[in-house]
């Protein structure tokens, strides 16, 4: 490998324009560590969060943004015994997407699905992680439910829709255009909300409430998502658009039986994410192998232009992922 690197980073706090490229030292691998030679890596929004100055990276990790990334496995670790140089591998990364070159624990990678271009490869981890140990791990989404997913055309809501609706239940999704409501019925969608002109809350009552809703918004979506539920139900936060904060009344979680939980998955521990990983070969990846699902792929853009793919992020044009061409 080369001693150095191209790669993207935050010069500042701020908007896309903060964005710059930069050349960095090659990471090498420690023990039980693998180096990915990155061909594509995933633009997801808790890199603009970081860019803006509002997530920062767990200890230990780079500074560079990027969470998930597909390539080929340039170097090894001590220890390493699920890859060897050469292999063709997706991965969920602590961050340093960005650049040529990234490093990520061995446990936290998976192999590119038969036939999938490294391009989606590349948006595969960090909205499937997140879906899987949201959706199903913390949220027990069982066949024959009701659930409803906010920012249905979103990456995360065009893989839940998916998800979702391959193990049986009955899907529900908020989109804000007609175009995005059409696409998020195109993969499954029993029945889409244009949150503009309709009210999820008033849907969703008329079917007996959503029995697991997974909300990105926050703000003033909180107490209506606790309306919208059903006896018994659950709200997953796994993002606030919005607010993470706001005033409502606890006494329909008692009398109700509600529970709300949620998390974030940059901050887990290897184990946490090697659990996740470990559930997704065994689950989800037969399905990718076999074509079944998919990432909904919305655009391409050069490494030089990651402020370029920033901005379409944050305008919400997008429906489904976006990824850096590195190579």
């Amino acid at each position: 490998m080369p001693s150095v690197m191209r790669a993207v980073e935050i010069s500042s706090p701020g908007g896309p324009e903060m964005l710059r490229v930069t050349e960095r030292p090659v990471p090498e691998p420690l023990a039980g560590q693998i180096v990915i030679a990155v061909d594509f890596a995933g633009v997801n929004r808790p890199d603009a969060l970081q860019r803006a100055g509002n997530y920062a990276p767990p200890p230990g990790a780079s500074d560079l943004p990027g969470l998930e990334a597909a390539g080929v496995v340039a170097a090894v670790g001590p220890g390493v015994t699920k890859w060897a140089v050469g292999d063709a591998v997706c991965a969920l990364l602590p961050g340093g997407g960005y650049a040529e070159f990234a490093r990520t624990h061995q446990d936290h990678a998976l192999p590119v699905p038969t036939g999938m271009s490294m391009d989606r490869a590349a948006a595969l981890c960090e909205t499937f992680f997140t879906v899987w140990s949201n959706v199903f791990m913390r949220g027990r989404l069982s066949g024959g439910e009701r659930f409803l997913v906010h920012g249905g055309s979103s990456g995360i809501g065009t893989t839940a829709i998916q998800l979702a609706n391959h193990f049986g239940n009955r899907v529900f999704a908020t989109a804000g255009t007609a175009e995005k409501c059409a696409a998020c019925m195109e993969l499954g969608a029993e029945r889409t909300i244009n949150y503009r002109e309709e009210d999820f809350v008033e849907i969703l009552r008329a079917e007996g409430g959503a029995d697991l809703i997974l909300d990105m918004v926050g703000g003033d979506y909180i107490p209506r998502n606790i309306k919208a539920l059903a006896d018994d139900g659950r709200l997953v936060q796994i993002a606030f658009l919005q607010s993470p904060k706001v005033e409502m009344n606890f006494a329909p979680l008692m009398v109700r039986r509600l529970t709300i939980t949620g998390s974030t998955l940059r901050p887990q521990s290897d184990a946490a994410k090697a659990d996740i990983a470990d559930q997704l070969l065994e689950k989800v990846w037969p399905l990718l192998d076999a074509g079944r699902i998919g990432p909904v792929m919305d655009s391409e853009f050069p490494l030089d232009d990651a402020a370029g793919a920033h901005a379409r992020m944050e305008s919400s044009a997008h429906i489904g992922k976006m990824v850096l061409k590195v190579r």
